[in-house]
This record gives C-alpha cells, structure tokens and sequence, in this order.
C-alpha cells in the first residue's frame, strides 16, 4: 500500500504572554484556533507558513521557529496528516477586522484554559513556547471513528 501524506502548517503567533488566534466558526473545527492551512506544492513549509499567517492574520512573520511536527495518522489508509508547528515571536503589520477563516484576536496565556477550542489546540499550544521542540501524533482507528492512542514526545 501506498502512503498519502497531506502537509499542513500552524503557527503560534506570540507576543510576551499573549497568542494571537482566530475564532473559527465554519465546518466542523469551530472554535479558537492557531493559524495555518496547507502546504501548497512546490513552496516549502517556511513560505507555506508565512503566506498562511499572512492570509489568516494580516500579520508578515519576520522571524519563524519550527518547534514541532503534529498529525493524525490513518495506519488503516496509509493515510498521514503532517502539520509542521512554527512559533512566530517577531512579525509586522496591522491584524485582520475581518477574515473568513474567523476574527484574529489577542488572549492572554491564562484565559486559554477557557476559550472554546478543540482539546488537541487546548494541549498543543504550551508546547509552542516550551523549550525544545516535540512531536504529536494522534493514531486514527478507522473501524470505531476516533483516535486510538496519542503520543507526544519531548525533545529538550
């Protein structure tokens, strides 16, 4: 069987003890959420992500960081979803009032815990702004319709 792989980026905008997300209210991943999308080919996963932030935000990275690599993988298909985690402390322009993909908006670190978001967001986001880098695959069971295991990795 041959192995699909589909590529994606995130990016953890930071600035001091705030994160910029967006509040996404189509399809089903409503909630707050980091911006991204996909990796359009050729481009690489560095000017994916600039562009993606740019879209989604408003906002041109000046500096990224490649803390993680996360995703879902579908042993059953051979199926992978990458997504290539930057963190983005350094940026410039004016954020979007309005965005199809949801309003960007600045939240403090600790009111995270109580915004609407998916639980994987929820337990990825400190990952960003840890020391080191991490890896997160969540393991798709395709007979029962739900993730089977999830391993998270440190690197230090």
């Amino acid at each position: 069987m041959v192995e699909r792989i589909l590529n994606y980026v995130n990016i953890c905008v930071k600035k001091g003890h705030r994160v910029l997300l967006l509040n996404r209210q189509h399809d089903e991943f409503k909630g707050w959420i980091q911006p991204g999308g996909k990796v359009e080919f050729p481009e690489s996963f560095f000017e994916a992500a600039k562009r993606e932030l740019k879209e989604k935000t408003g906002l041109t990275a000046l500096n990224l960081q490649l803390k993680g690599i996360s995703g879902f993988t579908n042993p059953k298909k051979a199926e992978r979803y990458v997504y290539y985690d930057f963190l983005c402390e350094g940026f410039e322009g004016e954020i979007l009032t309005e965005s199809r993909e949801g309003v960007p908006k600045w939240w403090a670190i600790e009111e995270l815990p109580s915004l609407e978001m998916q639980d994987d967001i929820r337990e990825r986001l400190p990952l960003y702004w840890r020391a080191g880098s991490f890896e997160r695959i969540h393991y798709w069971d395709e007979e029962r319709g739900c993730i089977a295991e999830t391993k998270t990795i440190l690197y230090d």
